[in-house]
């Protein structure tokens, strides 16, 4: 069975997040339902992160094994034209190799997340950007953020239903940039890491929140790091303004 490469982007609200389950709307069976328009019985699909209830996707690869030869383009046409009108699209498909795993290939995963500080409430962003009110020291952030780079134990910082092996990871990159957005003046963070922990980034923004609003010191940070402790993390953010933006693979399958 040929295998493809689907590199897709949805907006996170009207699902119960990435994985299938029963009774609820998931992204997984959006694209498994288009799929068994062209073909049935196909196996199930895997994606590169299971995001989690109303966490949207700019670049969250999947793959699928089809039963006959698609040329990539007529692929994504097709999946596009049967997935309509949910707010998710193919973006690009690529045939991969037959050893490619969305999952288990993948050696880094990127995401974003949006904070919008303005007083009015958002209209076009309404539910894709995380809306605070108050301003916040965009220098005290990027000292508490020093912290968390690098090999850590992240008890601190993730979910306690977290399913992980291990709460030990490697955080790559943890950027915080003003960008001027469609609604205003945005606070963006973007984190790089071969993975990541279930809340994790929701925790660490919605920490890192309370440092630029200074109830939090930046050294208070890494404090509840070390305390490897659930209950010392701060508020997590909601979903609204997550979005996995890419993932790395040492063959890229969408290169060329």
């Amino acid at each position: 069975m040929p295998r493809y490469a689907l590199q897709i982007e949805y907006d996170g609200r009207p699902f119960c997040g990435w994985q299938a389950q029963a009774g609820l709307p998931a992204v997984q069976d959006a694209i498994e339902t288009a799929l068994a328009r062209l073909e049935p019985d196909l196996p199930r699909i895997a994606a590169a992160g299971r995001t989690d209830t109303g966490v949207h996707a700019t670049g969250q690869v999947a793959h699928c094994d089809m039963a006959r030869d698609w040329s990539p383009f007529r692929l994504m046409e097709a999946l596009n034209h049967h997935l309509r009108p949910l707010p998710v699209a193919v973006r690009a498909c690529a045939l991969a190799d037959s050893e490619f795993h969305a999952r288990f290939s993948a050696h880094e995963r990127r995401y974003l997340f949006r904070l919008l500080t303005r007083r009015a409430p958002p209209t076009f962003d309404a539910g894709r950007v995380w809306h605070i009110k108050h301003k916040l020291d965009l220098g005290a952030m990027r000292d508490a953020a020093a912290h968390l780079i690098g090999l850590h134990d992240f008890t601190t910082f993730r979910a306690s239903q977290c399913q992980a092996a291990s709460p030990v990871k490697t955080l790559d990159a943890l950027e915080i940039a003003l960008v001027e957005g469609l609604s205003g003046v945005e606070i963006q963070f973007r984190l790089r890491a071969r993975s990541f922990l279930h809340n994790q980034v929701r925790s660490i923004v919605g920490t890192l929140e309370r440092v630029g609003a200074g109830a939090w010191a930046p050294e208070d940070v890494k404090t509840a790091l070390e305390a490897r402790d659930r209950a010392a993390c701060g508020p997590v953010s909601p979903p609204d303004g997550l979005y996995l933006t890419g993932v790395g693979y040492a063959r890229d399958p969408f290169a060329g």
